[in-house]
């Protein structure tokens, strides 16, 4: 028996998806191959973005670029600052001027849900943040971070890191 629901909400499912990618793909400055959005997700003019992105309710605020690199996986709710209130400028607590600070996630990176991700900061090659995590200051490579602020707090087996990935065994 066919379920008639099932079949009208996978469809829906599908159409939403590919309107959020179409959203993205036409915001974004470059997009890579095989971008993946499942939920609503914002990017904005200076986004470069690798292949194999996986995108779950992503929000990039302001102008300032970001980057990432490929098999870039996000958990629900992530929310990148690019930009702040100038507060050493002509006014107290910030006048009308702005801080771009860049964001830049190299290739193989997964990041938890509901993390915050502030302007300034790298987030190194096969980097895990763990969800609800607040980062703010660079991720080494293969480091495994967690907490507000987020530290690295261990690092993944490296051997086996590297040995997958020149077996090109990706999500």
């Amino acid at each position: 028996m066919v379920n008639i629901f099932g079949v009208i909400s996978t469809t829906f499912l599908k159409m939403k998806r590919k309107n959020y990618r179409s959203k993205i793909r036409k915001v974004a400055k470059e997009v890579g191959e095989n971008l993946k959005v499942n939920f609503k997700s914002k990017v904005n003019k200076n986004t470069i973005l690798g292949s194999n992105v996986n995108f779950n309710r992503v929000m990039i605020r302001g102008d300032g670029e970001v980057i990432s690199g490929d098999n870039f996986h996000s958990s629900p709710d992530i929310l990148l600052l690019t930009r702040n209130h100038n507060y050493e400028g002509t006014k107290i607590p910030y006048d009308g001027t702005y801080i771009r600070k860049k964001i830049v996630i190299e290739d193989n990176v997964w990041i938890g849900a509901r993390c915050i991700i502030l302007g300034g900061v790298t987030i190194g090659e096969s980097a895990i943040i763990q969800a609800g995590s607040v980062v703010v200051k660079d991720i080494p490579p293969c480091g495994i971070a967690g907490g507000h602020p987020a530290k690295t707090f261990m690092y993944r087996d490296k051997d086996h890191y590297y040995k997958l990935k020149k077996e090109k065994k990706f999500h």
